[in-house]
This record gives structure tokens, sequence and C-alpha cells, in this order.
């Protein structure tokens, strides 16, 4: 955190994964409330047999709670495919919390660009709204994000080389964009190989800027009043 504030990184939202790790985003936020913002869901990867506990545990802590958004949520098809039809369902109950309580919805998405696509259009209304987390598409599935009233958080892929995700940012307008680092994860170069953390968001902030010919003050400017259009803080 401190590496954070030196960084001029004040800003992070941070998701659990299931109902174990509530109390470490709670914490997290009772130690520092002016730069922590708590999300809750059932992280795809997570939807497993007892999925349907872990989300009415989950749905229970929210109001004793303030939360900024609902996630990460989506689907995961890296890890297991078998789950689709339950990780759909789950994903579709919450976006049913989220337009409830008219808070934003925080994707994930992993090799299922199509299948998150298919749910955001049967579900879309004028509530849906929120943040495709690690976008890391084509420019024309980032357009697509984009006409839903979507927005794209960048990360560390950005800056690595073979990624082609460069070439998408360069044609994306930064109103568009929100930043991130999906610590400890994804780190950017030139730190890649080692965990990640939210004060690395400087170098993903660098990249952004270096695409866009602006200075990172413009990005970080711009990226932090998109962030809290969505979020609302």
């Amino acid at each position: 955190m401190q590496r954070c504030l030196d960084n001029g990184i004040g800003r992070l939202f941070l998701p659990n994964v299931d109902s174990s790790s509530m109390e470490l985003v709670f914490s997290q936020v009772k130690a520092f409330p002016e730069n922590c913002f708590a999300m809750l869901g059932l992280h795809p990867c997570d939807v497993k047999a007892n999925w349907r506990e872990e989300l009415d545990l989950i749905h229970m802590s929210i109001p004793q709670h303030k939360i900024y958004a609902i996630g990460e949520i989506g689907i995961d098809l890296y890890w297991d495919k078998t789950t689709l039809d339950i990780q759909i369902e789950a994903f579709k109950i919450q976006i049913g919390w989220a337009k409830e309580l008219k808070l934003p919805i925080v994707i994930h998405s992993r090799n299922s660009f199509d299948e998150v696509y298919e749910v955001l259009q049967q579900e879309y209304d004028e509530n849906l709204r929120g943040i495709f987390h690690c976008f890391t598409g084509t420019a024309e599935q980032a357009q697509k994000v984009i006409d839903l009233g979507f927005y794209l958080g960048i990360g560390g892929v950005v800056t690595y080389k073979n990624s082609g995700l460069d070439k998408t940012v360069e044609q994306i307008d930064l109103k568009h964009i929100v930043l991130e680092t999906d610590s400890p994860y994804l780190t950017p170069v030139p730190h890649r190989g080692k965990p990640n953390e939210s004060s690395y968001m400087i170098y993903v902030a660098q990249k952004v800027a270096d695409l866009h010919q602006v200075s990172i003050e413009t990005v970080a400017a711009i990226t932090t009043e998109n962030s809290k259009i969505v979020f609302g803080v």
C-alpha cells in the first residue's frame, strides 16, 4: 500500500473470489478506508458443486457492508469447460443483484468472450453497466463491449510484446478505458514473472500513454474519471 501511495495510486477496488475471502477485502478496506473499495461476487473459477450456498453467503453479507460493484463475475472456460451451465446461471443471478442494487458489474472473461457477450445481450437493460476486467480481446470485441456501455479494464498484458493488446488499445478512445493490475497476476513489464502488485499500475499507465502519444498524467486523469463514473466514488 505504501508503494501504491508513493506512486500516486490511491484508488484500489478489491474483489473477493468466494465467501471465505470476503474478510480479506473488508479488513483491507477497514485499514485503508480512503483508498480501498470493496466489491463482492462469486468468481467463475469458484463456481463449483456448492455454488448456490456460496452465492447465499455472499448475498447475505452485502447489506452489512458498503460495496461498489458485484464482481468478479462471469465465465472462465480456460480451466474447466464442464461447469459452463452453472457458471452461466451464477453469472445471471449476480447480474440480477447488481441491477437491483444499481451497482456495476466487473466481468471476468477467459476464453469465453462469446458466451459472456451472449449473456449480456440476454440480460441487457438500462441498469446493466460495468467493466470487462482484464480485457485482452480484439478491436472488434472491444467495440462490442463499448456499444453495450461497458468500460475496458486494461492491465499488464498491454505491456507484453506479442499479446496484440497494444494494437487494440491504440484504437480505443481513452474515455472507454480504466486501468488495473489483477494483482498478484499478469505482472507488467519490467517485472513480468514476479508477483504483481497494485503499485505497478504506473507501467500500465505509461504504456497506454505511449500508445496514445499523450502524457501519463493525461491517461491518469481520464481513466480515474472513468472509474469514478463507473463506481460512483
